[in-house]
């Protein structure tokens, strides 16, 4: 997306005006040595962090977590509480080996092509490198390192490999209700506001709060913008073509989410998939944004921020913290995912509980 020099931040609201639109992003695989805007080339080549590996919680089998499971596997992909059996290293490999080459690998991502992954969680890296190591079918992660460095193509997968892709349409539905019951009696005080979706994937959250809006009469008043690292998947998301198959997973969310209408009516079978329609998508702001390297790019009212920093250690979940306290505006509310917490962070006191369940919290210093 874009960084602060870039985009002018607005005033409040009371007396906002919409923001600039942001401006296209290349693409940084496209060419060798390419740097994103809003991302800084790192010269040199400082030491390697600490590796934080968190410790290992108690298997989720709630209904929503097993349903979220089976959703990653389908994808691909593994949630962070997924501790079923995985491809991984050979037995007999080194693991003090296996660390500086995973370092040594994140840090040539950084210095190549502009993503900085060295403070995403360990264990996550981890099994994602292994992943497409086995994918490749190569015998090592430092043959994995040159493949990623001398061809663009293979960023471009392991990219894929590290987003983390898991969502839904209306995913946790109680939210959606506390979200109704809470946070839009706020919104309607109003004239414009503006929300950001951050790391919004493939994009369902986002069409899911353009559907509640919609619903509550207040659309016409926001404006979303929905931002992710992968551009693979924004482009899937500003298609708003989303799988038959879950439709009736999505209908179910959605009635038990409070809808006011049948779900039916907001897409159309097409193109082998369900897609929505395109007034959904009309106040809906889809850009490439790095939640590692990238600035505030303007001030929000809300900011959802779900399901996203479990993957990441604590210096980068205290990062993020800081990057959402400059963007949020006075008053403006903070979503996080349930396993999520402002709890010992830095700004756990300008914030006051609206949620302790829901995990929605309101900036009020």
């Amino acid at each position: 997306m874009v960084d602060a020099g870039q985009a002018k931040k607005l005033p409040a609201a009371g007396g906002q005006t919409p923001a600039a639109e942001p401006r296209p992003v290349t693409n940084p695989l496209a060419t060798p040595l390419a740097n994103p805007a809003g991302q800084s080339k790192r010269l040199g080549l400082p030491p390697l962090p600490p590796v934080v590996v968190p410790a290992q919680s108690r298997r989720d089998d709630s209904p929503d977590r097993v349903r979220d499971r089976r959703a990653a596997d389908r994808a691909g992909g593994r949630r962070e509480d997924d501790d079923s059996p995985l491809p991984g290293a050979p037995v007999d490999y080194d693991g003090e080996l296996e660390r500086v080459e995973i370092g040594l690998l994140l840090e040539g991502i950084c210095r190549r092509y502009g993503f900085d992954f060295r403070s995403y969680a360990y264990s996550s890296v981890r099994r994602r490198v292994w992943k497409r190591v086995h994918a490749e079918k190569l015998p090592d992660i430092s043959t994995l390192t040159a493949r990623i460095l001398h061809q663009p193509e293979m960023m471009e997968k392991f990219l894929n490999d590290l987003s983390i892709n898991v969502t839904a349409m209306f995913r946790d539905p109680d939210f959606y209700v506390a979200f109704r019951e809470i946070v839009i009696p706020m919104l309607r005080t109003y004239p414009f506001f503006r929300i950001w979706h951050a790391g919004c994937a493939s994009g369902e959250e986002a069409y899911s709060m353009a559907i509640l809006l919609e619903e509550e009469g207040l659309y016409d008043r926001a404006r979303i913008y929905a931002t992710d690292i992968n551009e693979n998947v924004l482009h899937r998301a500003k298609q708003g073509i989303f799988p038959l198959m879950r439709m009736q997973e999505y209908t179910e969310n959605y009635i038990r989410a409070g809808g006011k209408r049948s779900f039916s009516e907001y897409y159309i079978s097409k193109y082998d998939g369900a897609l929505f329609t395109p007034a959904l998508r009309r106040n809906i702001v889809f850009s490439q944004h790095n939640l590692v390297t990238d600035r505030s790019f303007s001030e929000f009212n809300v900011i959802f921020c779900r399901n996203v920093l479990i993957y990441f250690d604590r210096s980068l979940q205290a990062r993020v913290h800081s990057l959402f306290y400059d963007s949020l505006v006075m008053f403006g509310i903070l979503c996080v995912g349930n396993k999520e917490t402002l709890k010992f962070s830095e700004h756990e006191d300008a914030y006051e509980v609206l949620s302790s369940y829901q995990k929605i919290y309101r900036k009020i210093r």
